[in-house]
């Protein structure tokens, strides 16, 4: 009989956490080991049991979902990914995949759709709701050439810590909140800020904000007024 597949759940809802769960119950090849509800005890949890799969969403607490996926690559390169998350926005989708992602689902979608990515993610497959695939594709296709390919370049230089500073700064978070935060002294903020900026060719905040918001590291939304 052969081994199920082994998978965690990262996701900061516990409600969807438990729904998830009783949708994977329901593939006999499939088993949830762990599950966390922040990026830093996930990457813990992956550590120590090595699994098969991770099922995350994008918004966590402590880190982006996209970094998180990037950062769950370094230590195991052959998971696989699935993001359930309630973002549909293609810089946000296409993003995930160039992070390293497999499949790509909104939480309100049906179970069954939910079901087959597992499956087809499980077994090292892609799967993208039909829907918006075309516009994906599209996207991935300019994100292949010319700024947009240097930009990706350039992000890929930051450091794991950097990327995620880089997330938590474009989200307006103050140097004090995101010391706070990720335990570490505001200096060391600063300094993680000033590479960060450098690395990246940018000089206000503001360009920061629009440079995550491009990778779709950020929703704009919430800063319009």
């Amino acid at each position: 009989m052969a081994l199920k597949k082994k998978i965690l759940i990262v996701d900061d809802h516990p409600m969807f956490r438990e729904g998830l769960k009783s949708i994977i119950a329901r593939n006999p090849e499939l088993e949830v080991v762990g599950e966390s509800g922040e990026g830093k005890a996930a990457l813990e949890i992956a550590k120590s049991l090595r699994p098969d799969m991770v099922v995350l969403d994008i918004s966590l607490p402590d880190v982006s979902g996209i970094d998180l996926s990037r950062q769950l690559k370094e230590i195991l390169p052959e998971i696989q990914t699935l993001i359930v998350s309630m973002h549909a926005k293609i810089d946000y989708i296409t993003s995930a995949f160039r992070a390293g992602a497999k499949g790509y689902v909104v939480k309100d979608a049906p179970s069954e759709k939910i079901l087959q990515a597992l499956d087809l993610v499980s077994r090292g497959e892609y799967f993208l709701d039909s829907t918006i695939a075309p516009q994906v594709v599209e996207r991935l296709a300019e994100g292949s050439r010319g700024s947009a390919k240097i930009a990706d370049a350039a992000y890929g230089s930051l450091t794991s810590r950097e990327q995620e500073i880089l997330r938590l700064i474009a989200e307006g978070q103050a140097v004090k909140q995101i010391s706070h935060r990720l335990c570490i002294s505001t200096k060391t903020v600063e300094n993680h800020r000033t590479s960060i900026m450098s690395k990246l060719g940018l000089h206000s905040t503001m360009e920061l904000v629009r440079y995550a918001a491009r990778l779709g590291l950020i929703d704009l939304d919430h800063w319009k007024s």
